[in-house]
């Protein structure tokens, strides 16, 4: 595809606007304000407040429930998978890192409302099942294979759906959807572990601890994150696709598959008997199924990246040169050891990020998402901002 001239639009109906002179001599335009900052900022402060009075209560339950010895020892090892996950979540979301707040808000969900339904939602069905006369072990296997994954990637889930909704600026497509439900399912993940470790340690057999361990810690620490990624993965593509409303339906599409490999994952510890030789028949080769997607998509956000960039250079906002540099992995490799050896490092780290933030607001408006209009002039005002400063560290 060949960038259109600075003469013309790229886009016939969403214009980018001309760099004026003034952008070339260092002065930002005055191109407005993006709107609903702050209600967003009070609304998310909220929420991670409600959230972490949850997240102690769920604390207060658990060291109820295991001891606080039981609580600590399966709280310290499960802190071995979290950052297993978390390492992988920074490497797919470095390229266009998501709000730390927001970030949170899906962990916090996951591992206290996520846990809080599933539990609610278990006592009451085990309580039903205990009235009807079914037994523990029939209870166990529905618990396990229908109860469990349709609960659990429903709660799960549900924090993606609300930050698809409250936090649209932020949800840019399946990478987006994908790093708040990998993060979400981390959570649930890190509260399961410990109730597991603290159980395995409660019977008595190391053997026992070092199974669960290996199998919950080492072997399959991004198996929640694959289960709701594909809930993250459908609502990212609603989120160039459809409004709110919308979104409800690929949300349920979404929860299909991650309900089915949830189901898969949990009854193969019920119906094979070679657990070992069925997860790597079945369970490896869809996590590098899982991996080749990820590392797909995201390929697909820095091509992106790159074009709309080259939107705006071809209207006089940046240089080719700058395309190249902001838009490519070695190019941004590149510019941040050139700013560290001239001590303008953190100038350096805004001006990739806040192009990089432009270049996917360009791309939701061309999408139909005319709100994200006033991010777009926001972030040209930031950019510009960012390349003064530059300038101005490196002249002195």
């Amino acid at each position: 595809m060949t960038s259109p001239s600075p003469a013309q639009p790229p886009h016939p109906t969403v214009p980018v606007a001309q760099a004026p002179t003034a952008v070339r001599e260092g002065f930002a335009p005055a191109v407005g304000q993006p709107r609903g900052g702050r209600g967003l900022f009070v609304l998310g402060t909220v929420a991670l407040l409600a959230l972490s009075l949850v997240a102690m209560a769920v604390v207060a339950y658990l060291v109820g429930g295991l001891g606080p010895a039981g609580f600590t020892f399966g709280a310290v090892l499960a802190l071995v998978p979290l950052a297993i996950v978390l390492f992988g979540v920074r490497w797919v979301d470095r390229w266009e890192p998501e709000p730390r707040g927001v970030l949170a808000f899906a962990f916090l969900w996951g591992a206290a409302v996520a846990v809080v339904i599933a539990l609610t939602v278990g006592a009451e069905l085990s309580n039903l099942a205990s009235a009807a006369g079914i037994s523990a072990d029939a209870y166990a296997l529905f618990g396990s294979v229908i109860q469990a994954p349709i609960v659990e990637e429903t709660g799960k889930g549900l924090a993606v759906l609300l930050i698809f909704w409250f936090a649209r600026k932020h949800f840019d497509g399946p990478v987006d959807g994908i790093v708040y439900a990998a993060v979400t399912a981390a959570g649930f993940a890190f509260t399961e572990n410990i109730i597991y470790f603290a159980q395995s340690l409660s019977e008595g057999a190391p053997a026992e601890v070092v199974q669960t361990f290996f199998i919950r810690g080492l072997l399959s620490p991004f198996a929640h994150v694959m289960f709701t990624a594909c809930t993250g993965l459908l609502l990212g593509i609603a989120a160039r696709r459809t409004g709110a409303l919308g979104g409800i339906g690929f949300f349920l599409i979404g929860l299909i598959p991650a309900i089915f490999l949830h189901a898969l994952w949990n009854g193969s510890l019920y119906l094979v008997q070679d657990f070992y030789g069925y997860y790597a028949l079945v369970q490896f080769p869809l996590f590098l199924v899982f991996v080749a997607l990820v590392v797909f998509l995201r390929r697909q956000e820095t091509r992106v990246t790159r074009l709309r960039l080259a939107d705006y250079a071809a209207a006089g906002w940046f240089s080719p040169g700058e395309v190249d540099v902001l838009g490519t992995g070695p190019g941004r490799r590149s510019a941040l050891a050139w700013a560290s050896r001239n001590g303008v490092r953190p100038a350096m780290v805004l001006y990739i990020r806040d192009s990089t933030r432009l270049a996917l607001a360009r791309q939701r408006v061309l999408a139909g998402r005319p709100e994200s209009s006033a991010d777009e002039a926001a972030l040209l005002v930031s950019v510009v901002a960012n390349r003064r400063a530059l300038a101005g560290s490196t002249a002195r």
